[in-house]
């Protein structure tokens, strides 16, 4: 028998519509070594945590599949986190026994733990043989300022962005916009100027900073770093969409 490929499980999702194409199946996986200050998920936090279920990925998958009546022509699974990229072994088994069931598969990153050494990097190149789509977050295009908003460099996720699209891997590029924090028109104008050198972009996303996940801190016993911080207006929003020209990204309506 072959053993079972395992991951840490911090929850799942059967109807995500925001993860991807069509309607998804979420997963979430446990541990991340980003503390972002925005972060809605700091539960997820904790590598290896006991609380998180440690799943098969044919259980996984087999969870999935009772919704894919649901998926229509676009839908599949998303994995999510957390950081995905933690788990890379489980992603590969997970993402290998869906395409060998047809279904379409999205990896929701922020990139971290991409390395071009190896062992990780021949393991990264496997998983994108089975990988449609990346939701791709740069949570912020420079790197001291990265450092203040998530503790974490973001030299290696800028890397990973270049390899992508060496390989014409598809990205959605995801961007949280806080205020106080990357809402100014020098790092949009800097980021946009970075994702335009990238061919393989077919959708960038203006996210606005929200405070729907503060409670989860405050039952950690975390201290929130953006206290006080609300909300960037609709304004600035749309600002940030103009200076990022996510209109000129149109590949996701055709792919």
């Amino acid at each position: 028998m072959t053993t079972p490929v395992m991951g840490r499980i911090h929850s799942t999702e059967s109807f995500g519509t925001v993860d991807g194409p069509g309607v998804r199946f979420i997963v979430f996986t446990q541990g991340c070594r980003m503390r972002c200050q925005f972060c809605h998920n700091p539960d997820t936090w904790k590598i290896n945590d006991p609380k998180a279920a440690l799943r098969s990925s044919d259980d996984v998958l087999a969870e999935a599949a009772k919704y894919r009546a649901y998926w229509g022509e676009k839908g599949g699974i998303t994995v999510s986190g957390g950081e995905p990229l933690l788990q890379v072994d489980f992603l590969i088994d997970l993402f290998k026994k869906a395409k060998a069931q047809g279904i379409h598969t999205t990896l929701d990153t922020c990139g971290k733990p991409f390395t071009r050494e190896e062992p990780f990097f021949s393991k990264f190149e496997e998983l994108m043989n089975y990988t449609d789509l990346l939701l791709f977050d740069i949570k912020h295009i420079d790197n001291e300022a990265h450092k203040r908003l998530t503790t974490q460099s973001n030299e290696n996720i800028l890397e990973m962005a270049k390899y992508l699209s060496e390989i014409g891997k598809p990205v959605w590029i995801r961007h949280v916009l806080v205020p106080q924090r990357s809402d100014y028109d020098e790092f949009l104008i800097r980021l946009d100027d970075f994702i335009q050198t990238l061919n393989n972009v077919d959708k960038v996303e203006v996210l606005p900073y929200h405070t729907m996940g503060k409670y989860k801190w405050d039952e950690l016993g975390i201290k929130y770093p953006l206290e006080g911080i609300e909300p960037p207006g609709q304004d600035r929003v749309s600002n940030a969409k103009e200076l990022l020209h996510v209109n000129q990204y149109t590949g996701y309506l055709t792919r």
